[in-house]
């Protein structure tokens, strides 16, 4: 299964990277919007996660434009973010994310999720 990873935070993306990678899944990785939405298409991948705050084109965008594409119409999106609030998750799964998370968060949660998504 491949995982598409976008976040700016290089460190939290490699985190990411090697604990997924641990469970089985190839992981591409996107330092922002723009790059995640060009992998997506490059790549394919059966699941897609997205910080929300990215510079450029964020989280919620990238998932609106990749929610766009026919092809991507059911694939998951997570979005993970630090913003908690009640009207940010509404506004987060609005775009047909399929699960907000916040941060903190541990890799094996986010890991459940995606097996959950996908299967």
């Amino acid at each position: 299964m491949k995982i598409l990873i976008a976040d700016d935070e290089l460190r939290l993306r490699k985190v990411i990277a090697l604990y997924m990678t641990k469970c089985g899944y190839e992981i591409i990785e996107a330092g922002n919007g723009e790059a995640a939405v060009e992998l997506v298409k490059e790549h394919k991948p059966d699941a897609i996660v997205l910080d929300v705050m990215m510079p450029g084109l964020n989280g919620i965008e990238a998932a609106e434009t990749i929610r766009k594409m026919p092809e991507f119409a059911k694939t998951p999106i997570i979005l993970l973010t630090a913003n908690a609030s009640e009207n940010d998750v509404k506004k987060g799964l609005a775009t047909g994310a399929n699960k907000y998370i916040t941060k903190p968060f541990s890799p094996k949660e986010l890991v459940e999720t995606i097996d959950s998504l996908i299967k």
